[in-house]
């Protein structure tokens, strides 16, 4: 497969990406609800956590009971339907752009492959070098004030995965314990 023409950043450009890797690595944690629309355009709600540095965790609404967790250098998604328990390297995620220790978007592990301003919004497409297979992560930005709204994963399928974010606190730090993903057991047999 042939590599895409390089990007190449206009001033403005690199004045955007200055400010938006500014403004993350002052996010140190947040709360906010979520709505989720997969490929097929199925759509899930539900609690998101973030806290930078490499942590995570998505919550969806009943009746779902799936769990998306990055905590530790790992991504762990859980699907109680089909009782499976999936982990990768959160390094080997494009989400992992995201929650690095210091947020750098023109580093030797990150490439910018496209840029949109709109009013109201920009968009910032980034790949990790030499993994452009393993598909993208779109970062959507408000702009005033900068805020980051939403993300788009491009996974290697080719499948597209939007998050928008909604109700965004500030907070953190948060208990170890919400970015780990701890099995459910059987219930304990009532009675002595």
């Amino acid at each position: 497969m042939a590599q895409p023409a390089p990007f190449v950043m206009t001033p403005a450009d690199q004045t955007l990406v200055s400010q938006v890797e500014t403004y993350l690595n002052q996010q140190t944690g947040l709360t906010a609800n979520f709505l989720q629309v997969a490929a097929d355009g199925s759509t899930r709600t539900g609690k998101a956590w973030l806290q930078r540095p490499g942590k995570m965790r998505f919550e969806y609404d009943p009746p779902d009971k799936q769990l998306l967790v990055a905590g530790f250098g790992l991504l762990v998604y859980y699907d109680p339907a089909l009782n499976q328990t999936t982990n990768i390297p959160l390094g080997s995620t494009p989400l992992g752009i995201l929650l690095a220790k210091h947020v750098n978007l023109n580093s030797a592990g990150v490439v910018v492959t496209n840029i949109q301003m709109q009013p109201g919004e920009d968009d910032i497409t980034l790949i990790r070098k030499g993994k452009a297979a393993e598909g993208s992560l779109t970062l959507v930005f408000a702009t005033d004030p900068l805020e980051l709204r939403q993300w788009v994963v491009m996974d290697a399928q080719g499948r597209q995965t939007r998050v928008s974010l909604y109700d965004i606190v500030p907070g953190g730090p948060y208990p170890d314990s919400l970015f780990r993903f701890i099995p459910a057991t059987s219930p304990m047999p009532s009675g002595g």
